[in-house]
């Protein structure tokens, strides 16, 4: 599969690098990529990663967003304040229902987002598949997030609509108080335990 990812900070460069190790064409920007050079690696791509801070997504030039329409457009990122410490948005909407709205056409779906960046090497801990929830609107296109999760060892699962990312959101906060202001470093996830 033909994969673009914006961003190459801890989470874009992870994903990229293994994403690229399970045999996928991936390509890279950065806020230093020309617009036109990140557009057409958008309009190339089957599936764009967002990996880039939430504030950056309004901020993504007309002809990247252009680029975005009609494609499959990962949502890896979370409304966080400046401190990291909680969200800007939540209840009544999430940053990934904010993204789609940002980006008109593109198949928008919440996912990788709920997983530390030092755990997206393996998508495990201790040997136990770290849970990779996925939302969105667009079946086929959550079909096919859950199965590049589950191929990069995530316990990858469909968590129904993209008004979903509303909790996933403030769980990966709660993720992020623990490891950070709990001090339980950040080597943690969450896993699904099922009867």
């Amino acid at each position: 599969m033909q994969i673009n990812v914006l961003g190459t900070g801890n989470v874009g460069s992870v994903l990229a690098r293994r994403l690229a190790d399970l045999g996928h064409t991936v390509t890279t920007a950065n806020t230093s990529t020309p617009a036109e050079k990140s557009a057409r690696q958008a309009a190339e791509a089957e599936l764009t990663v967002l990996a880039v801070p939430f504030g950056a997504v309004a901020e993504l030039p007309a002809e990247i967003r252009a680029a975005l329409a009609d494609r499959i457009v990962i949502d890896a990122t979370n409304p966080l304040a400046a401190d990291y410490l909680s969200l800007t948005v939540g209840h009544t909407t999430s940053g990934g229902e904010q993204v789609a709205a940002a980006l008109p056409g593109a198949k928008v779906v919440k996912a990788f987002n709920t997983a530390m960046a030092v755990t997206m090497e393996t998508g495990t801990l201790s040997g136990t598949p770290l849970l990779l929830p996925v939302a969105g609107d667009d079946r086929a296109a959550v079909a096919t997030v859950v199965a590049l999760g589950g191929a990069l060892g995530f316990d990858a699962l469909d968590a129904g609509p993209l008004t979903n990312a509303r909790y996933l959101e403030p769980a990966v906060e709660l993720l992020i108080q623990l490891a950070f202001a709990q001090g339980h470093g950040a080597n943690i996830g969450f896993a699904l335990a099922r009867g």
